[in-house]
């Protein structure tokens, strides 16, 4: 995904993690400027990605990262667009308190760090880029993705987590989330705590 300005004065590293400040690096802090560049980028791919899962409206967008304690992980092409680079996608995460159904049908509840949204750009699908960046957001976070919630997963992600983490067991759950075989085996996987 292209910008008419330069991605790599906005974000310095391969992969940068935002959060409600909405600053890639001290390039981008104290500056109205590169701040609404950031703020374009976001907007853009929250809207991209509402579009790929055929959502109603974008669920991620630079207002809702400054309202929300969740970090989003953006991976750039550096060397793309003649050197100003491309984005090449982002991962969302937070940590929501959820009540879950255990494979016995019991109430649970767990505050895991869930996947929000994950996107990349349909011109760099399919090739390792999705995986790097998930692969990253897990060393990053030092959590397995067994122990993680997805909120409304779509069919291409399913299937990521399958082919790449062999999760393939869900525990049907009455919300939107998923969560797999292996979620309820660690009692650490956000606190679990049996609900009367």
């Amino acid at each position: 995904m292209e910008f008419s300005f330069d991605i790599n004065q906005l974000f310095p590293e391969r992969i940068s993690i935002l959060d409600q400040t909405l600053e890639a690096g001290r390039k981008t802090a104290g500056r109205p400027d590169l701040q609404e560049n950031v703020a374009t980028v976001l907007d853009e791919l929250g809207r991209a990605s509402a579009k790929a899962q055929q959502l109603t409206a974008p669920i991620t967008s630079a207002s809702k990262l400054q309202l929300q304690k969740h970090q989003l992980y953006l991976m750039k092409d550096g060397e793309a667009n003649g050197g100003r680079g491309a984005v090449v996608g982002f991962l969302k995460v937070g940590y929501k308190k959820l009540f879950l159904l255990d494979r016995q049908g019991a109430h649970v509840e767990a505050e895991p760090l869930c996947i929000l949204d994950f996107y990349i750009a349909e011109n760099r699908q399919r090739h390792g880029y999705g995986l790097e960046l998930f692969n990253f957001m897990l060393q990053h976070k030092h959590v397995e993705p067994a122990l993680m919630a997805f909120d409304r997963p779509s069919p291409k992600f399913l299937s990521f987590l399958a082919k790449h983490y062999n999760l393939t067991q869900s525990i049907p759950q009455v919300n939107n989330f998923v969560v797999f075989e292996g979620f309820f085996f660690d009692k650490s996987a956000g606190q679990l705590r049996k609900t009367p």
